[in-house]
C-alpha cells in the first residue's frame, strides 16, 4: 500500500484515499500536479474503477471522456491532462465520501451514485463532472458532516 504527504491538512485524509484509489505515491502537491500535467495511464483510471467499483461508462462521462474517445484512450494508453484533473477531484470527492460513511465503502458507492435532492436531483457523480458541481458536492459533504442536512 502506498501512503501521501501533503502540504495541506484540509485535504490530507482525502489524499491519502486518493493515493489509494490511483495508485500514485504523492509527496506533494506540486508533484501531483506534475503527474496530471504529464497525463495519467489509462490503468490508472481502470485501477480507480476497480477500487471503487464505480462503472466504467459512469466514470467516463464525469471525467469528459465518450465512448469513442475512452477506447481510443485505452489502445493510446494514456489521460490528457484535463482528464487526469477531473479524475483527481473524482477521487478525491470518492474518498471524502467514503470518510463521510465512516470508512463504509458500500454506503458511500451507493451515495455517490444516487441522485440527491440537494444536488437537483443530479447524483454526486454527475455532479462532479465540472469543477463548479465539484465543489458543490465537497460542500454538501462538509454540511453533512456536520450535521446540517440539506
Amino acid at each position: 500500500m502506498t501512503t501521501a504527504v501533503f502540504e495541506s491538512e484540509s485535504t490530507l485524509s482525502a489524499d491519502l484515499g486518493l493515493s489509494k484509489l490511483l495508485g500514485k505515491q504523492v509527496t506533494s502537491s506540486m508533484q501531483l500536479v506534475n503527474f496530471i500535467e504529464r497525463g495519467f495511464s489509462f490503468h490508472t483510471l481502470e485501477r480507480f474503477h476497480r477500487e471503487t467499483g464505480l462503472p466504467m461508462e459512469r466514470l467516463a462521462t464525469a471525467i469528459g471522456i465518450s465512448p469513442r474517445t475512452l477506447s481510443r484512450r485505452k489502445k493510446e494508453k494514456k489521460l490528457s491532462s484535463s482528464e487526469s484533473d477531473r479524475l483527481v477531484s473524482i477521487s478525491r470527492l470518492f474518498a471524502s465520501t467514503v470518510e463521510l460513511f465512516e470508512g463504509n465503502k458500500e454506503k458511500g458507492y451507493q451515495w455517490f451514485l444516487n441522485q440527491n435532492r440537494a444536488l437537483g436531483n443530479l447524483s454526486p457523480l454527475e455532479m462532479a463532472a465540472t469543477e463548479t458541481g465539484s465543489r458543490e458536492v465537497e460542500n454538501l459533504i462538509g454540511r453533512l458532516e456536520h450535521g446540517v442536512f440539506s
